[in-house]
């Protein structure tokens, strides 16, 4: 969607109160012995208190409130009582909502328990991955110019990037145009406009290149022994930084 005025803007900044209190409170109990559907508890919670709808249910019917992929399960994961967590686990909780009309989307990712340097190194290039993406979401500028930013981030610490996993409009449904690859796309012609709204959502790996999806027809993943770690942000471009709605 598009924010034409100071209402959508409020409007956004409310949803995406709501899912980014559920994101943090989430991320805050993922600890061992704590079981996926546990954690999607804490999460229904949070967004039923403003008022919120999962988006993942709204939309699509997804068997969960919000998605909670653990280790080479990287996203779209079904929570369940049958997953615990453990220590040394790579934890992905994402969070989208629909609140009065309008949609946003959040997620980011959490070792459990004491994580080993390779594992603190991906976090934290995935985060400055992130940032990098958003900074350069400027009105006027290529879409391509986040993937670009993205890429050269993820690259200077040595990881790689999920390249079939990118971010998407958001605002007036979870998923819309356009695209927002996480590499550089140079036939991509498509240019960012005041008051677009994306989500920006780079996943960094130490090893894959795609996810695939399992059997249950919805959780994507990469082959066992693979880290990978997402981090985004609805935002919504301006001439300047954007406006950051998951904050």
């Amino acid at each position: 969607m598009t924010a034409e005025d100071d209402d959508d803007i409020e409007a956004l900044l409310r949803c995406g109160r709501a899912v980014a209190e559920a994101r943090d409170t989430m991320l805050a109990a993922a600890v061992a012995g704590v079981s996926t559907a546990e954690l999607d508890d804490v999460g229904r919670e949070v967004l039923t208190r403003h008022g919120a709808r999962s988006a993942p249910q709204l939309a699509y019917d997804f068997p969960g409130t919000t998605c909670i992929s653990v280790n080479h399960d990287v996203a779209h994961g079904i929570p369940s009582a049958g997953v615990v967590l453990a220590d040394g686990d790579l934890v992905n909780i994402d969070v989208s909502a629909e609140l009065d009309g309008y949609w946003t989307d959040t997620g980011a990712s959490v070792a459990v328990g004491d994580p080993d340097e390779l594992t603190r190194r991906l976090l934290t290039a995935t985060v400055e991955a992130q940032a990098a993406g958003m900074a350069v979401a400027r009105a006027g500028k290529p879409v391509r110019h986040i993937g670009r930013a993205v890429e050269r981030r993820a690259r200077r610490d040595g990881f790689g990037i999920i390249a079939n996993l990118c971010g998407h409009g958001v605002g007036r449904f979870i998923h819309e145009e356009p695209s927002v690859p996480n590499t550089v796309e140079l036939l991509n012609r498509s240019i960012l406009h005041e008051g677009l709204v994306i989500a920006i959502e780079p996943f960094l790996t130490d090893g894959a290149t795609f996810a695939t999806e399992a059997d249950d027809g919805w959780t994507l993943t990469t082959p066992a022994g693979t880290r990978v770690a997402q981090f985004e942000h609805t935002i919504v471009v301006r001439d300047g930084d954007p406006i950051v709605v998951t904050r």
